[in-house]
């Protein structure tokens, strides 16, 4: 899925559209597998950390929830251009593993684990050069809203 197709799913725009790509959508074991290419001139690493630049992990957070987002409007057959959005809506067991600098690739996977009242949980993790950097279990609630 190339960056056009996944704007039809994530409402997020630049700046906060954190997916550059989804490589795989295993829908019979509900996994998802994207990623983000980290760039020097991303706006955060101006204060974040100057002379020595690392990507915040809630940043990394949210990178990996947009690729379990992907997952979950998949699972809904929903896209957000038909109005629905799917709220981050929390995280438990987050540890950031190692930290991630500009000319990084984080490579996600989400795995979908179970719905409850429009609240669905994925178990996440995204690898760095072939390490894992943060771990996290993602929930979001799906919200029908009305777009511009």
């Amino acid at each position: 899925m190339d960056i056009e197709e996944i704007k039809q799913y994530l409402p997020h725009r630049y700046p906060f559209l954190l997916v550059d790509r989804i490589t795989d959508i295993d829908r019979q074991n509900n996994i998802i597998k994207g990623y983000k290419n980290v760039t020097v001139n991303e706006p955060f690493f101006e204060g974040h950390f100057p002379g020595h630049n690392i990507m915040p992990g809630v940043l990394i957070l949210e990178s990996m929830a947009q690729v379990a987002g992907v997952l979950a409007y998949q699972l809904q057959n929903k896209k957000a251009s038909e109005g629905f959005l799917y709220y981050f809506a929390g995280a438990d067991k987050v540890r950031f593993k190692q930290p991630v600098f500009p000319g990084d690739r984080l490579e996600h996977e989400a795995e979908f684990i179970e719905e409850r009242h429009h609240l669905l949980k994925f178990k996440c993790r995204t690898i760095v050069n072939e390490k894992v950097a943060c771990v996290a279990d993602i929930m979001c609630v799906e919200r029908q809203v009305t777009l511009d």
